[in-house]
């Protein structure tokens, strides 16, 4: 089988997400870096209409759309398998992963991560305060019903590691970064402990934004 191409940039938990679960496999990739800037331009365009990452290349086919990416890579690399055969256990799977898409990056992630690191480190805005104040509700509403569902199980849907936690980790892993992660979990631990379990795994550490930083240097 050849080799996996991920068009992504460091810094993107999507991306992230994406490298690990490739990382997870123990599958050969590539990072094709996207410039800055040239989101909404060509050639990345022809990739992704919508202008955003990743987008995974593999055998002529160009699939956009994280969870699509995930998986097809479960499908077409079934070992280690990353959806449980249980359909309990892979419908909470299937769910957290919608709430990570819907609720933890729509209103959360894109605007705290954004005001406080993206924005000021990379294109030298300035931090709304306002906008992070008002996500801060739903922020809480979704770290207590993640919390909710996390349990005291190992992982979000059970004892084995699923898709679902390989797409939520790179998010809160983003926003441990901001003040904002010591009020948004000072009465969710578990979600604490669970993202140390996370980064503690090869497939975290492999593609933490120092580590994919370094493959676009090399690519």
């Amino acid at each position: 089988m050849s080799n996996f191409v991920v068009h992504s940039i460091p810094g993107s938990p999507f991306g992230r997400a994406v490298l690990a679960t490739l990382e997870e496999k123990g599958a050969a990739y590539s990072l094709a870096p996207v410039a800055s800037g040239a989101f909404r331009s060509q050639p990345h365009l022809s990739r992704h209409p919508f202008g955003r990452v990743p987008v995974l290349e593999h055998d002529g086919l160009l699939l956009y759309e994280t969870q699509a990416i995930l998986r097809y890579l479960d499908r077409v690399l079934p070992t280690p398998a990353l959806t449980p055969a249980d359909p309990r256990a892979a419908a909470r799977m299937d769910q957290v992963m919608n709430i990570s898409d819907w609720y933890l990056f729509q209103g959360v992630c894109n605007v705290v991560g954004f005001q406080r690191i993206v924005g000021p480190r990379l294109l030298g805005l300035p931090t709304d305060e306002a906008a992070i104040l008002e996500a801060m509700p739903k922020g809480r509403l979704v770290f207590d019903e993640l919390s909710r569902l996390l349990g005291d199980q190992a992982y979000f849907a059970g004892e084995a590691i699923s898709l679902a936690d390989l797409l939520v980790a790179p998010h809160l892993d983003f926003l441990v970064e901001t003040p904002e992660w010591a009020p948004l979990t000072a009465t969710t631990p578990n979600l604490v402990v669970w993202l140390d379990r996370m980064t503690a795994r090869p497939s975290l550490k492999a593609t933490t934004w120092e580590r994919v930083s370094a493959m676009v240097q090399a690519a």
